[in-house]
């Protein structure tokens, strides 16, 4: 974790493994984590999946089709999620050949009491480390 889920168009390898180091890196940056936590999702919706302001299909009016991220990750700062906001949100524009304004990130926090891995629940591994506060 963090993973990030991307809802877009279909685009093409190379501008989806551009974007792949682009948006990992940014997440790196703006979360101070390790490249080996994170993991991206790119989810392709065909036009005819897809609607805004009532139209099937919309294009934004020749700007483009909306992009939809979620980012599911431990709870950040208001200034890590702006961070990380301001560094993918080009990489996601140029990957999908829209504008930033086409780009939304949804930030979905979670505790670590909401997330498990290896049927483990991330809070475990916390109240099992000794406290060297004591």
């Amino acid at each position: 974790m963090p993973y990030l889920e991307i809802l877009a168009p279909s685009a093409p390898e190379t501008r989806k493994r551009a974007a792949s180091r682009a948006l990992t890196d940014g997440v790196v940056t703006s979360f101070g984590v390790e490249p080996s936590t994170v993991t991206l999702y790119f989810m392709p919706v065909a036009p005819h999946d897809y609607a805004h302001e009532g139209q099937l299909g919309h294009d934004g009016a020749g700007g483009g089709t909306r992009v939809f991220v979620k980012v599911h990750a431990y709870r950040r700062t208001p200034a890590q999620r702006h961070a990380l906001a301001a560094a993918i949100t080009p990489a996601l524009a140029a990957c999908f050949a829209t504008t930033g304004d086409n780009v939304a990130v949804y930030f979905l926090d979670r505790e670590r009491d909401e997330v498990a891995h290896d049927g483990h629940l991330a809070s475990d591994e916390a109240e099992q480390q000794p406290d060297h506060t004591a």
